[in-house]
């Protein structure tokens, strides 16, 4: 299994970025995949889910700014961030929503700052 983690960098408060999560080595198109905040694995937080139908469901945090989406086609994870603020400063992580593998991806950093 391989995740890939791309798409963070340094924004100011209002700004957007979109993160990509290149998978590899499993059925992509059959899990429910999340993106994760923190320090993976042992302490990170749920920021949005997607279904392998497309149903999405998102954190208190991300509701309303924020767009999971996925690529079944190129087995890619997405997330596209809006109006980020300083509190959004985190490295995120993708990985399967229910039994996540390991090792974990490196991450993305995304850093909010003025």
């Amino acid at each position: 299994v391989r995740l890939v983690e791309s798409g963070g960098g340094v924004v100011q408060p209002g700004g957007s970025l979109t993160l990509s999560c290149a998978t590899s080595g499993f059925r992509f198109d059959e899990l429910m995949m999340s993106w994760f905040r923190g320090r993976a694995p042992e302490a990170v937080e749920v920021v949005a889910r997607i279904n392998a139908d497309g149903t999405t469901s998102y954190s208190p945090s991300a509701t309303g700014r924020f767009i999971i989406s996925r690529s079944n086609a190129n087995s890619t994870l997405y997330l596209h961030m809006t109006d980020l603020q300083p509190e959004d400063t985190d490295t995120y992580s993708c990985n399967s929503a229910i039994r996540p593998f390991n090792p974990w991806g490196q991450g993305t950093q995304v850093r909010v700052s003025s």
